[in-house]
């Protein structure tokens, strides 16, 4: 039993507690923060989860293994800090900071040997999950391009750097803003009441590292709309992703092509339950669902393989995406908007987390 806080009662703060209550055999919520109980109790008293008005009044009832941090950008530097100082581990959500200097002074509390890790779930989605995993395979031999339209910002810069296998080398970041009309879809809140054309934002940049190439390309409409899909492209020497397809040469005179399938349960008179088991492709399994057979969509899965990696972590496992990973991702991305907004290429530097 993985035993957890949460501080903060936003939109992302409920992922967890659908987790946990999906999965009561592995997690429980032994507390969750808000400043103001009274008004919280009316819309998260059903979870059962107790509520405490400051981290200290749970840390007095509750030992939790680690805690969520999940508050809004601008207050998510000092909880971490104060989570830090009491010597439990953190698990925030992103971005852990907002500017450079804010990075560099959460960083040190790393160096002082605070354990937090950060919440970027993407990779471990399990479509991204099983083409990183045929990625990683050596089937596409060295990988030197991938595009990346799946998410904005950082998120996007993350996924990109693990399938370029990327690090903290520097870059040559360019960038550039397209406008587009179309038909406004669903949000956080659902769909719109009547039709009606809105403007779509669209971010493109281009990450030069030399030998490899990275595009992230993303319009906000994409989480939503049933008109903008996520596309990605993954290019090696022996073969390419495209979407749920990969090519590939064994040797040069023999193409391969397979498909990334889905196996769930449930379907075609299937008893054994609704989740998902895995993704193959082909006779290979690439990716097996942690979290089954509990009943989640893939964002959710992928937020509680965070979780089982975090679990691990603050038992003194390995990290799984530290604080200097999300700090760089966060840095590109700031270069990144800065390349867009001033449309002349810019160059990143080494950072203290590197």
């Amino acid at each position: 039993m993985i035993n957890f806080g949460i501080v903060g009662t936003g939109w992302r703060s409920e992922f967890y507690l659908r987790i946990a209550a999906a999965c009561p055999d592995r997690f429980r919520v032994v507390g969750l923060v808000t400043r103001d109980v009274a008004r919280a109790s009316e819309g998260y008293a059903h979870w059962g989860a107790p509520l405490f008005p400051s981290i200290d009044a749970m840390m007095a009832e509750s030992s939790p293994l680690f805690v969520v941090v999940s508050v809004p950008w601008d207050a998510n530097p000092t909880v971490l800090k104060v989570l830090a100082t009491a010597g439990v581990p953190s698990l925030s959500e992103t971005p852990p900071a907002t500017t450079v200097a804010e990075m560099e002074e959460l960083y040190t509390l790393v160096e002082q040997g605070a354990k937090i890790q950060v919440v970027e779930q993407f990779w471990a989605q399990p479509h991204h999950a099983a083409r990183l995993a045929f990625a990683a395979s050596g089937k596409l031999g060295r990988v030197s391009q991938a595009q990346v339209s799946v998410c904005h910002g950082y998120h996007g810069i993350s996924l990109m750097r693990r399938f370029l296998g990327v690090g903290f080398e520097n870059v040559a970041v360019t960038g550039q803003s397209f406008t587009s009309p179309i038909i406004k879809g669903q949000g956080r809140d659902g769909f719109p009441e009547q039709e009606e054309i809105v403007d779509s934002g669209q971010a493109i940049a281009q990450f030069d590292f030399g030998d490899r190439l990275g595009v992230v390309d993303f319009t906000g409409e994409q989480y939503f709309s049933f008109v903008r899909a996520q596309r990605l492209l993954v290019r090696g020497e022996r073969g390419e992703i495209i979407d749920e397809r990969a090519t590939y040469l064994p040797d040069q005179y023999s193409p391969i092509a397979v498909n990334f399938e889905r196996v769930a349960t449930g379907v075609n008179g299937n008893l054994e339950g609704n989740y998902l088991k895995g993704i193959r492709a082909g006779e290979s399994w690439l990716y097996h669902n942690p979290l089954a057979p509990a009943a989640l969509p893939d964002e959710e899965i992928a937020i509680a393989t965070c979780m089982l990696r975090m679990a691990e972590y603050a038992e003194g496992g390995p990290d799984f995406y530290s604080l200097a990973e999300a700090c760089q991702d966060r840095y590109l991305g700031i270069i990144m908007e800065q390349a867009i907004e001033g449309a002349q290429p810019i160059s990143s530097k080494t950072q203290s987390w590197a």
